[in-house]
């Protein structure tokens, strides 16, 4: 689907992981993408992680207050707090606007 992404908000999120609870994490990051998925201004995610660990996560808002309404989600928060103790060695957080954006595919 051809999705127009001007104006949105972007939550990228880079993370290294640990080796640590694969399991644990899986059934987190599940939970995760179905809370997010049923948030108000919510329009999608993008991720994918390499074999080192290095993950880009990238979630979609309608607006930056959809974003932040995520991020102190009190859930969202709980997890966060388990991922820095358990399942990331780093990751940082950019947050941006889609200001302009193309596709291509074959």
């Amino acid at each position: 689907m051809d999705q127009d992404r001007t104006g949105q908000t972007l939550v990228i999120f880079l993370s290294a992981r640990t080796a640590a609870d694969d399991p644990g994490y899986a059934a987190a990051s599940a939970e995760m993408a179905m809370l997010a998925a049923a948030q108000p201004g919510y329009r999608g995610v993008e991720s994918t992680r390499g074999p080192d660990g290095f993950g880009i996560t990238i979630s979609f808002w309608a607006d930056e207050a959809s974003a932040l309404a995520w991020r102190a989600h009190p859930r969202h928060r709980e997890i966060r707090e388990l991922g820095r103790g358990r399942w990331y060695d780093s990751y940082e957080v950019i947050v941006a606007e889609a200001t302009r954006g193309y596709r291509w595919s074959k």
